[in-house]
């Protein structure tokens, strides 16, 4: 196959495929709760770490939002009552945030959500963001399983995984544990992010 002249009459290159992402096997599937319609209302956050399939380490706090109003408890349970004596997101983020650097990548159900809970608490705290990809389990779902409709309840239920919903720690190892379903499946990671990433946000000028 010969290369096609250009314009100038100089031959155009062929684009190289992208690099595949070399990963290590390790992600962390993250969950937050939220105290009202804000994103910076962050009451409660669970991590799950990941590595070769196997459940290695959870990460699970409450957190004190800064306002005392709480629209949500109804569905989690939490109150300000609850939180109130509880360290801020921005306590505890730079150690956690640490460990996230060990990770390939985070996984989240509706992970715009998560993700824009994230962003935002560490802008408000002052704090950035751990540069990692951002994988749906969402969009995961619709495509390996066909599962709709699918709320994290629906897939838990399809794939007979346990689930307290709207438990940050449970809902974070559910997340976790349909990754590790779909891996089992047959899907390698690389795939999946690939495929079910969330677009990188633009940086802001």
């Amino acid at each position: 196959m010969t290369a096609t002249p250009t314009k100038q009459g100089s031959p155009r290159k062929p684009k190289a495929a992208a690099p595949k992402p070399l990963l290590t096997g390790r992600f962390a599937a993250i969950d937050f709760e939220t105290a009202d319609y804000g994103r910076d209302s962050a009451c409660a956050l669970s991590v799950v770490f990941v590595q070769d399939e196997q459940v290695v380490d959870t990460w699970t706090r409450l957190l004190r939002p800064p306002r005392k109003e709480f629209v949500f408890t109804y569905l989690h349970g939490i109150s300000w009552r609850d939180v109130q004596d509880q360290p801020t997101f921005g306590d505890l983020w730079p150690a956690l945030a640490a460990r996230l650097k060990n990770v390939d990548f985070l996984a989240a159900h509706n992970a715009s959500f998560d993700r824009s809970v994230l962003n935002t608490c560490c802008e408000r705290a002052g704090h950035q963001p751990v540069a990692r990809p951002f994988l749906c389990t969402v969009k995961l779902a619709r495509a390996a399983w066909h599962i709709f409709p699918t709320k994290l309840s629906d897939v838990a239920h399809h794939l007979q995984i346990p689930l307290k919903h709207h438990d940050a720690a449970s809902d974070a190892l559910a997340c976790a544990q349909i990754l590790i379903k779909a891996r089992e499946d047959g899907h390698p990671y690389t795939d999946l992010l690939h495929k079910h990433a969330l677009k990188p946000l633009r940086k802001r000028t």
